[in-house]
């Protein structure tokens, strides 16, 4: 089984195709680009590389995967309207992998918590809570938007090593360090930050994850995948707060 991986929904474009198989199958290309472009101009000349590089017939791929976010508004657009494309197009299975899941999933096997997290801009963060626990890979926070002084919060009641990955990192990474030094050093508890190579979105992760979805039977079609915004964009929150404001 093969599976076409996008994610663009961060300040990373990446596309990645993975293969199934024994001992957790294999990453035969992926291709990702994190410099001052838009999503736009880098996402399908990175797919037709990747195509002629490994010559590959679309029509042999199994499933289209795409991080589904939360993320950038106008990157996951692209990103979704670049899936569906493609499974309208090729008649196949999409597989809408949370962002969040997938980022944290490119610390597959790290002690501790793994805490990704995306600058939204506001003070606020998309994040959520993970860990590696058996192999097994679990999410004991679920993705939301929030300050960032309440994700830190949560981690110090939790009292656990944790490791920090995504865009979020370089903007909040001094409020964090602020928070929870004092409160984990006290509890015997450490906090680290991931090293560059796996610290922002990689279509390699969410083809991956992709994989188990398939298995356990958690795909669309093109036309039922929407993305996944988790809070109303900034021209939608504006509109309310005016409309609001007309009505008192």
């Amino acid at each position: 089984m093969k599976v076409l991986a996008l994610d663009s929904s961060g300040l990373v474009a990446s596309v990645a195709l993975v293969e199934d198989g024994a001992m957790g199958g294999t990453l035969l290309a992926e291709y990702s680009v994190n410099y001052k472009k838009t999503h736009s101009q880098t996402l399908l000349p990175m797919l037709d590389e990747i195509v002629k590089m490994t010559e590959l017939s679309l029509e042999t791929v199994d499933a289209i995967a795409v991080a589904a976010g939360p993320g950038s508004f106008t990157g996951l657009r692209i990103g979704s309207a670049t899936a569906k494309g493609l499974g309208l197009a090729l008649n196949k299975p999409l597989v809408a992998v949370p962002t969040l899941d997938a980022l944290a999933f490119n610390l597959w096997g790290q002690e501790g918590l793994v805490c990704p997290l995306m600058d939204a801009r506001r003070e606020q963060v998309y994040t959520g809570i993970y860990e590696f626990q058996d192999g097994r890979f679990t999410c004991l926070v679920s993705p939301m938007a929030a300050d960032i002084r309440e994700i830190a919060g949560r981690l110090c009641a939790m009292k656990r090593d944790v490791t920090f990955l995504g865009d979020g990192v370089p903007v909040y990474g001094h409020k964090l360090t602020e928070v929870l030094l004092a409160e984990l050093t006290a509890a015997g508890k450490k906090h680290w930050y991931a090293p560059a190579h796996v610290n922002r979105q990689r279509a390699g992760s969410v083809g991956a994850l992709a994989l188990q979805y398939i298995r356990e039977g958690k795909t669309q079609t093109a036309a039922e995948h929407r993305p996944e915004y988790l809070r109303l964009s900034q021209a939608e929150r504006e509109r309310a707060e005016k409309d609001k404001k007309g009505n008192v």
